[in-house]
């Protein structure tokens, strides 16, 4: 899978791609990450990519002409029409529903927006999806990118170690994790629950499940509401519930 960051800061993306499970796909040719600097694409002394806006007001705008010729020029490297992904608080918040679609695609454009944002045209014109990580701003869209990057990175098959690992983390499956707990089993006087050293495979996965529904309906219980439950969920929901109010 391709991906490819649309940015006047192209070392913050050099740099972060270098690193973790990023780093290592790319090493083994899983994925493939180019920083795009956008100054390449201007054809003025000051390599100018802002202007202040019509209409007056405070900041500058991202001019369209540099985008539009840096998403042409990556498009025409690519058999299939790529999706070009603009950072920004006006588009529709990320989650793990997002990223797997994503995830999907051959090649992802990653459009950093700066400033006050982009020239309206960029929208109407080049943009396939909007997206928010978040309700709070950023002084621009890299480090929105990254996160996108490594959501979606962590999905290519091959890239975690372990193949089962993305099936079963936090909101995988519509609900938060479950605790873990590692060595030593006694730490400062608390202890790893009983029934993950018993060696009951079974019982461990309705501890686990268990947990994960409790930690959901606790810190995220709108969640709940939207996860696909099984009969068994319910039952367990129904443990938690009197477990809480005993």
């Amino acid at each position: 899978m391709r991906f490819d960051i649309v940015t006047i800061f192209p070392e913050m993306v050099r740099s972060a791609a270098t690193w973790g499970v990023v780093g290592r796909a790319c090493q083994s040719g899983l994925i493939e990450v180019n920083a795009v600097d956008l100054r390449e694409f201007t054809h003025d002394r000051h390599r100018t990519t802002d202007d202040a806006p019509f209409g007056g007001g405070a900041g500058m705008v991202m001019t369209p002409g540099p985008i539009f010729e840096a998403v042409e020029h990556l498009s025409a490297q690519s058999a299939a029409k790529p999706r070009v992904v603009l950072t920004s608080p006006r588009g529709a918040v990320y989650n793990q529903r997002r990223a797997k679609e994503l995830a999907a695609q051959p090649h992802l454009v990653l459009l950093c927006g700066r400033y006050e944002g982009v020239d309206e045209r960029v929208r109407e014109e080049l943009v396939t999806d909007e997206i928010s990580i978040g309700d709070y701003v950023l002084t621009g869209g890299e480090l929105a990118a990254l996160v996108i990057l490594d959501s979606v990175a962590r999905l290519i098959p091959g890239v975690l170690g372990d193949e089962d690992s993305a099936l079963h983390e936090s909101f995988a499956e519509g609900l938060l994790e479950h605790p873990h707990y590692t060595r030593p089993a006694q730490f400062r006087g608390r202890s790893v629950p009983e029934v993950l050293l018993r060696g009951d495979h079974e019982a461990v996965r309705r501890w686990q499940r268990k947990e994960a529904l409790r930690s959901t309906w606790l810190r995220r219980p709108e969640l709940i509401a939207r996860a696909s439950l099984s009969p068994e969920d319910g039952r367990l929901l129904d443990e938690i519930r009197r477990e809480m109010s005993a």
